[in-house]
């Protein structure tokens, strides 16, 4: 994903914003840009690749002016080239977005049918295109913004800067974060607290709908309508950017918002841009002559393994043996010489999981683990980490670490597959498509928001629910029934769904929700008939599903979430996020401790 920072006042703006960004950077680095207002005109400055790289040229050219916006960028639509780099424009407005318009190609065929002339292959220069229209219609700034609003779908964050209006600069922001700083006669927009928190201790955090008109003098905040609204300000300290709740309810909210975000960042570590393929460190071992797979891990991390193991037999046809970690020790399994022992943990801490990897370590096992503490202890008894650079999470509900583990170990999946010899190169393409497609589709899942409250709705007020999945939606509806579990307090059981005709189907009656997992996947029919034979008894079925099964699924679900459809192979990730989401609302909505639900605790370093 991208990040955002914009500036106006009576300084040189290209160091503040350009130090913002620096800031932001963890948001993407496939190219960077920077536009301010010279002598009234628009004058940028953009290069692909690493800030750095901007940095350069603004050594060579540099860029005065006391208006400002920022952009760095993680390529969605439109190649990482210099041409596609934010600031997008024309000579009478600027603009840096954060997000997916989703309905950006009607509204370029409908533009350059009205004479408007695109540079770009981005959905972002559409923004600025439709202002354009607008400004050259007469209207003024506020108004030309405000109308271009109202046509926009999709999720975004924007700032917009505009010829002949020093000391102007508009944001906005649906489903992206967006926050407003407040200086001396200055004043700061920025993706969030960090990129502001060295500018000011001052902040206010924009809702979703919410457009802004910032001068040196102060804010003016506004619905899309145009309707004014106020937004709280509140005093930050200065690093508290990094670990705050940014406006939202509690932390738990705040991480699941960054799921796009941590599978963007992940992604970038593990894709290499140029030819998109999967890039892993230098490996202390032959992955082409490990002989089977060991994978370990505790609570989430262990149902992330769950989903690593369907993806390496099914793609790397690697045999893969799977234990909770606080099992493995004392089942005291035979463990081929030579094996990759695969464990994965948030916190590297967890006490369970060491002991699992020591024991494997003992019997000659190669240690890969899966962190997000990447100097932790098990980091450093490892022969080798990848990190899922989810950032801090505070909530002791893990949300983005999940995907962020899921995420590394479907790039690790595909390393394995072509070291094997079981994916030839036009299935990397097909499966890394199909990943870096995710943090775009992810950010999409937000716009349910509504659906997914009604079914909490459900959900709150049962005293037991069961979850169901197939292949790797199993995992899934794991995952799905021990967040509802863990801070919600409603008891929860999660099975494969051919499993349930085997004994669960006794339990289903008006008073036991069925939540499933049923995206349009080659088991959907198999799913959607052991729904039919819940539904025959009775049962009401809460189903999450995607554009393709929607149809299908509408006629037997009492509620459905409809999430866009992806690749068989990302459905997992993809699918997570409503069912954590759930959790989090059922949690809202009956009053618990969201973010430190009772006997639980971050990283459980005892036995």
């Amino acid at each position: 994903m991208c990040g955002i920072c914009g500036v106006v006042g009576l300084r040189h703006a290209t160091p503040i914003v350009f130090d913002g960004l620096r800031r932001l950077e963890y948001r993407g680095y496939d190219s960077a840009g920077i536009a301010t207002l010279v002598d009234g005109k628009i004058d940028r400055r953009r290069a692909a690749g690493k800030l750095d790289n901007l940095g350069a040229l603004l050594e060579t050219s540099p860029l005065p002016g006391t208006t400002g916006i920022g952009h760095t960028r993680w390529a969605t639509h439109g190649a990482p080239t210099t041409c596609n780099a934010h600031p997008h424009g024309t000579e009478r407005v600027a603009i840096v977005h954060n997000g997916i318009i989703e309905n950006f190609e009607a509204l370029r065929r409908e533009l350059e049918a009205a004479g408007q002339v695109f540079q770009t292959e981005t959905d972002s220069e559409t923004i600025a295109q439709l202002v354009d229209y607008h400004l050259a219609q007469g209207l003024a700034p506020k108004d030309a913004a405000l109308k271009a609003l109202q046509r926009l779908e999709g999720a975004y964050a924007i700032a917009m800067i505009f010829a002949e209006h020093e000391g102007l600069m508009i944001g906005a922001c649906h489903s992206a974060p967006l926050a407003v700083g407040y200086g001396d006669n200055e004043m700061f927009l920025g993706s969030d607290s960090l990129a502001l928190a060295p500018l000011t201790r001052r902040i206010s955090y924009m809702e979703d709908g919410d457009c802004v008109v910032l001068t040196p003098a102060g804010v003016e905040f506004m619905t899309f309508d145009g309707t004014p609204v106020r937004r709280a300000e509140q005093t930050t300290a200065l690093a508290a950017g990094a670990i705050g709740k940014d406006g939202y309810r509690h932390y738990m909210e705040k991480e699941l918002h960054e799921h796009p975000l941590v599978i963007g960042q992940t992604l970038q570590r593990m894709i290499d841009p140029a030819n998109r393929k999967v890039v892993l460190p230098d490996m202390p071992f032959d992955l082409a002559t490990v002989p089977r797979a060991v994978i370990t891990a505790c609570g989430s991390a262990f149902y992330a393994g769950m989903v690593g193991r369907y993806w390496l037999e099914s793609i790397a046809r690697l045999p893969v043996d799977i234990d909770v970690a606080s099992e493995l020790r004392y089942r005291d399994p035979p463990l081929a010489h030579g094996s990759l022992g695969l464990l994965i943990s948030q916190s590297g801490e967890t006490a369970d999981t060491l002991a699992a990897l020591r024991t494997l370590r003992q019997n000659a096992v190669h240690i890969l683990s899966v962190l997000n503490v990447e100097h932790s202890t098990m980091a450093r008894e490892s022969a080798l980490v990848l990190g899922t650079v989810a950032g801090p999470e505070i909530s002791v509900a893990s949300t983005k670490a999940f995907t962020a583990q899921l995420t590394v170990l479907a790039c690790l999946t595909i390393a394995i597959a072509r070291a094997r010899g079981t994916l030839d190169p036009l299935g990397e393409e097909e499966l890394v498509a199909a990943l870096l497609d995710l943090p775009s589709r992810a950010a999409d899942v937000f716009a349910q928001g509504d659906a997914i409250r009604r079914m909490a709705r459900v959900v709150a007020e049962a005293r037991d629910v069961l979850y169901l999945g197939r292949g790797s939606m199993f995992p899934v509806a794991l995952e799905g029934a021990l967040k509802l579990k863990e801070i919600s307090y409603i008891h929860a059981e999660a099975y494969a769904a051919g499993e349930m005709k085997h004994g669960p189907i006794s339990l289903i009656d008006r008073t036991v929700p069925i939540v499933a997992s049923a995206p349009f996947t080659p088991l959907f029919d198999k799913t959607l008939s052991n729904l039919q034979e819940a539904k025959a008894r009775g049962g009401r079925l809460l189903v999450f599903t995607d554009t393709k099964g929607a149809e299908r699924v509408s006629a037997i679900a009492e509620e459905m979430v409809v999430l866009p459809h992806v690749h068989d192979f990302a459905a997992p990730i993809l699918q997570t996020i409503p069912v954590q989401m759930l959790a989090y609302e059922v949690a809202v909505m009956k009053g618990t401790d969201v973010d430190q639900p009772r006997n639980l605790a971050k990283s459980v370093t005892v036995e």
